[in-house]
């Protein structure tokens, strides 16, 4: 199993509209190559974060979401909106082992 989590640092004052463009893409449904993702947010260390969370059997389900969802076209246009409230981001690649 692994654990991939999309870590979005957001620009200060744009954490109300970046959330309201997380709740938007997941009553769209255009993350549904996802298992259960789960948005989380900061509760001590850096501030002003939107983590987007999910998981996969194995590395080729990852690649496999990536390539089915980024390639839509309601994904291209939301993304052009969310990522206006991005300072900057990196993706973690955890593997459960317990």
């Amino acid at each position: 199993m692994y654990v991939v989590r999309d870590i979005f640092h957001l620009k200060f004052g744009h954490y109300r509209d970046a959330k309201a463009l997380m709740d938007d893409i997941m009553q769209k449904g255009l993350l549904k190559d996802m298992k259960q993702p789960r948005v989380l947010t900061d509760f001590t260390g850096d501030a002003y974060r939107l983590i987007l969370e999910a998981s996969f059997d194995t590395l080729d389900e990852y690649e496999k979401s990536l390539t089915g969802n980024l390639s839509q076209n309601d994904w291209q246009q939301w993304y052009m909106k969310f990522k206006e409230h991005v300072e900057r981001s990196y993706r973690e690649i955890l593997k459960q082992v317990m």
